[in-house]
């Protein structure tokens, strides 16, 4: 396997943002994907169905956060509207330390999740729930060291879905492109409502994409979210926190 060019590509390119990956830990990726492609015959998990374009556009894209955040030390992260593992999954791959919690809405999407997470042999919380549900359970509130999220949605929404899972000092870390420049100025505050505040971001660009820059958004918890955020998710999409 260390002569296939594909992981080898992945194994360069991840150096990038500060990472060594294993012999181990490319086989992880590559059982990661020939599950995914398995199980993308019969259930909508990703539209990348070749090989190289997602060990790219979803593995290495998630390993981008490892350059915008450090994760040793068994620091804790949550990945909301996670689907198919993105990104929290790989960034455990990479960082085996990392306390990993996906969470999705979708019942049958965390039942690929857990059932990858056994193949892989890793330990991670799989939860089917709501974001704006979930929160209210014991011991998630506040309680995360940093919060993620690759969903298709304006950086206001994601901040009062995610924003109330982080610590004071933590931060949520929103997956995004430079073309947000518009969006990340109309969300500062947003944050500022829920206790954070836009602090740096970290851009980045994929081998095969050069011309597509991305940008993870750094937002950083400075206070308590108050607790009547978050909203009911209707109600957030109705009239979003400006």
């Amino acid at each position: 396997m260390t002569g296939d060019s594909t992981l080898n590509k992945l194994q360069q390119s991840a150096t990038a943002f500060g990472l060594a990956l294993s012999a181990r830990q490319l086989e992880q990726f590559e059982t990661y994907w020939t599950f995914l492609s398995e199980k993308n015959q019969v259930m909508n998990l990703t539209a990348i169905t070749d090989r190289a374009e997602a060990m790219e556009k979803h593995f290495l894209d998630s390993l981008a956060l490892a350059g915008a955040a450090d994760f040793i030390g068994k620091r804790r992260l949550i990945d909301i509207g996670t689907g198919a593992g993105f990104p929290g999954l790989p960034l455990k791959i990479a960082v085996p330390s990392l306390k990993l919690t996906l969470l999705d809405s979708l019942a049958k999407r965390v039942t690929f999740l857990k059932e990858v997470c056994q193949k892989l042999d890793l330990n991670a919380e799989c939860v089917h729930a709501r974001a704006e549900e979930w929160v209210t359970q014991p011991g998630e509130r506040e309680s995360y060291d940093y919060a993620t999220s690759r969903a298709v949605a304006d950086l206001n929404i994601l901040l009062e879905l995610c924003l109330p899972y982080v610590k004071i000092g933590g931060a949520f870390l929103a997956m995004k492109t430079q073309n947000a420049a518009e969006e990340i100025e109309t969300a500062k505050n947003t944050a500022a409502i829920l206790g954070g505040e836009i602090e740096s971001h970290y851009d980045y660009a994929l081998p095969g994409t050069p011309e597509i820059q991305r940008r993870i958004v750094i937002i950083r918890k400075t206070g308590p979210t108050p607790k009547q955020y978050p909203r009911r998710f209707a109600k957030i999409q109705k009239d979003p926190l400006k």
